[in-house]
Parts: C-alpha cells; structure tokens; sequence
C-alpha cells in the first residue's frame, strides 16, 4: 500500500434507498431536515440520475439508529408513492489517498480488485481523495481483503 493511501472501515451501517423520489432539492431538503429532527447522523449519499420529476437516492446511516429511521419511514411510504428499501447490517470500505487527486488509475485498481470478488457493492460514493464502497457483511472480507491486495 503507499505509504499515503489508507483503507478505512466501518461496520453496522443501514442503506436507506427512496426510489421514485421528486428529483429536485427542495424534496431532498425536506427529508433531510426530518431525519435531522430524529438526530439521526447521514453519512454516504447516492443520487441516481432523474427520469422526468423522479430520481432514486440512497444514503447511510448507522444501525444503531435503524429502530429511531423506521417511523419516519413507514410515514414516508403510507403518505406518497416513493418506495422505500431499508438494508441494514452493511459495512463502508473507504480508500483515501490525497495523491488520489492527481493520479489517473487509483479507481481502476480498486474496481478491477473487487470485479472478481463477485460481491454485491450497494453504494459507492467519491469525491477527488476517497473512494467509499458500501457492500454486504457477507461480501466484506472479501472485498476488503482484494483492496488490500490491491493496493500493496
């Protein structure tokens, strides 16, 4: 692994996925604010791209907080016609590495190391220095192991 590269985990974590969704940011906003009012803690957010007036978007949030999200939830789905999928017991896998910004084939590595894992990757999140991979508990030491290799 270069010595600025680190791989970071962490376990329990709840995928929250709103398909159908209204594809603009005052709906998202509004969600957000509600969850907030919970004092639940988002982390990994995914939007997928609008088809017309909807979009689906996912996004995480610790386990310990899934019993505290499922009112809100349930709410979500008896009031409007977004579907609502709720995955919990994932873990997040994140590469970061400040040299990431301006070195091309860091997310090939990554990707060809997992391609042949066969794991299921929920989510993935970047921004220009990090890589966060959402996968199942029964794919995480697989995935995370092939990453390590990887990037060694």
């Amino acid at each position: 692994m270069n010595s600025t590269t680190v791989i970071s985990t962490v376990d329990n974590i709840t995928l929250i996925t709103l398909q159908g969704f209204p594809a603009n940011v005052g709906a998202m906003s509004r969600i957000f604010d509600e969850i907030a009012k919970c004092g639940i803690n988002i982390d990994m957010i995914s939007m997928a791209p609008t088809h017309g007036a909807y979009t689906g978007m996912s996004f995480t949030i610790s386990d310990n907080d899934l019993i505290d999200i499922l009112s809100f939830v349930n709410a979500v789905k008896k009031e409007t016609d977004i579907k609502v999928i709720v995955s919990s017991v994932n873990h997040k896998i994140s590469i970061y590495d400040k040299a990431m910004k301006n070195t091309p084939g860091i997310a090939a590595k990554v990707f060809n190391a997992i391609s042949n894992t066969d794991a299921d990757i929920r989510l993935i999140t970047t921004s220009e220095v990090e890589i966060s991979l959402l996968v199942t508990e029964a794919d995480f030491d697989t995935v995370y192991q092939a990453i390590t290799a990887a990037m060694s």
